[in-house]
């Protein structure tokens, strides 16, 4: 009985690992980058051959956006917005880097704005 309940807990557990890591856009390299595992690790945990352990666990819900409880639970992740995407591209650059992100994005909205702002 123990078992079963653990196998499907394992398998439940995988399964939303996966779901937030694509609701975010991210690859199992990238997941992996940010989490400094390695990649057949993160595939490890989405198949459930491998449960992570209670603190890499805490880190990959940090990662996803998620808490521990969601990525143990039923329910599918929510839906993430555009900026949550954007956040987990940026995470993993140097500050320097984020910086130049930034900026570049800042310029291409406001331009995008202006733009509107001339079809009216």
């Amino acid at each position: 009985m123990v078992d079963m309940h653990r196998s499907k807990l394992v398998g439940r557990l995988g399964q939303n690992i996966m779901r937030w890591r694509k609701a975010l856009g991210l690859t199992q390299d990238q997941l992996a980058f940010q989490l400094e595992v390695e990649p057949e690790t993160i595939s490890r945990f989405e198949r459930g051959a491998t449960l992570p352990s209670l603190s890499t666990l805490s880190r990959l819900a940090e990662i996803l956006g998620a808490t521990v409880a969601q990525l143990l639970g039923e329910e599918p992740p929510p839906s993430r917005r555009n900026v949550e995407k954007l956040a987990a591209w940026i995470e993993p650059l140097s500050k320097r880097d984020q910086k130049f992100v930034l900026d570049v994005m800042a310029r291409l909205c406001a331009h995008c704005t202006e733009q509107g702002k001339r079809k009216k």
